[in-house]
């Protein structure tokens, strides 16, 4: 019979699974605090009776990722972590310095079925969903393996966190919960590339976190030919489900536009963009694209990505250019696991 998997119940879940154990329920405590602080077995919970952590041992088991390979930008500090989880399959996480602190963008999904067509994570499909102490793992063991502290989380790694959308909520809850990591909501940002049935789900939650849609078109045809999911949800459903976001929460929107030359980077295409956001409140991210091997894609170049900026800005439509961290550590997810998949270092389910 397989073990439980500890790390991903609450404390309330906890206390639940210790009175099965006959134990008392304010172990539950005790237990949730190790569990966050990056212990890799039960012996590691001194404070806790030789008896209780037999029975621990004997019914769960506690995740703890293997890095596989780490790079650190010799520009700016940025370090990528390519995790191997227990059943051999790989995720990617990337550690950033701002000066407001340091922030970590995780992987929701080992690959990822979306099938956008610039992005790396997508290329070898998707090998299952992520537990939330998996997405907690990655920013326990970082924050351990650096020895710093980490207080913003960004949801925008391999994988689409809507696609996984029970065990992304449960990780909120944990992530959020005092006693262990304690980082707020407000403090975290979720990307998904618009299941919009899902975002209305987010927005009934009205959670504190940032949500970021990755537009990168505004014209049907053209997103439906980069993003898959338009076909599905076009940007009439798109807008409707992101203004009922706002309405629902009072957290502004955060829309990714990757910079791609020849592609979505026209005066049309700027002019087009304020028109469909006109009235909303909410922020667009210029994002210079991350090249890839497998795409014929170009980023577009600084002076398109600054006159596209300026039609935005100049109709009123908040804009920046996203600093670009880490280019010469293949800092754009999935490039690191599509190496490690190809080299065979990697295995998948």
């Amino acid at each position: 019979m397989e073990k439980a998997d500890i790390k991903s119940y609450s404390k309330a879940e906890l206390g639940v699974f210790l009175k099965a154990l006959g134990e008392k329920e304010f172990h539950a405590s005790q237990i949730f605090r190790w569990l966050h602080s990056g212990v890799s077995s039960f012996e590691e919970m001194s404070d806790l009776s030789l008896s209780l952590r037999g029975k621990l041992n004997e019914k769960t088991r506690i995740t703890c990722p293997v890095i596989l390979r780490k790079q650190r930008s010799g520009k700016d500090g940025t370090v990528k972590y390519l995790w191997e989880l227990s059943d051999k399959n790989s995720v990617e996480s990337v550690l950033m310095s701002y000066q407001h602190g340091n922030s970590i963008c995780i992987s929701t999904q080992a690959g990822c079925r979306m099938g956008c067509a610039f992005c790396a994570s997508c290329k070898n499909g998707l090998a299952r969903s992520l537990e939330p102490s998996e997405m907690l793992d990655q920013v326990i063991f970082a924050q351990k393996d650096e020895n710093v502290k980490i207080s913003n989380i960004v949801m925008m790694g391999i994988g689409e966190p809507l696609d996984n959308m029970s065990n992304v909520i449960k990780f909120l809850d944990l992530i959020n919960t005092e006693g262990g990591l304690f980082i707020g909501h407000r403090h975290i940002s979720l990307s998904t590339c618009g299941l919009c049935d899902e975002i209305d789900i987010l927005a009934e939650k009205r959670l504190q976190l940032t949500l970021s849609v990755s537009l990168h078109a505004p014209f049907n045809e053209l997103r439906s030919k980069l993003m898959p999911v338009n076909r599905k949800y076009p940007l009439e459903l798109l807008m409707r489900s992101c203004k009922k976001y706002f309405e629902k929460t009072g957290r502004r929107i955060s829309y990714e536009y990757a910079m791609i030359r020849g592609v979505n980077d026209t005066k049309a295409c700027a002019e087009k963009l304020t028109k469909l956001l006109k009235g909303q409140n909410c922020h667009v991210n210029l994002i210079l694209l991350n090249r890839i091997k497998e795409s014929e894609f170009l980023p577009s170049s600084r002076e398109t990505v600054s006159q596209f900026m300026s039609i935005l800005t100049d109709n009123g439509i908040k804009a920046t250019i996203r600093r670009r961290l880490g280019p010469d550590i293949d800092a754009s997810c999935g490039q690191l696991r599509r190496q490690a998949i190809a080299s065979s270092e990697v295995q998948t389910i």
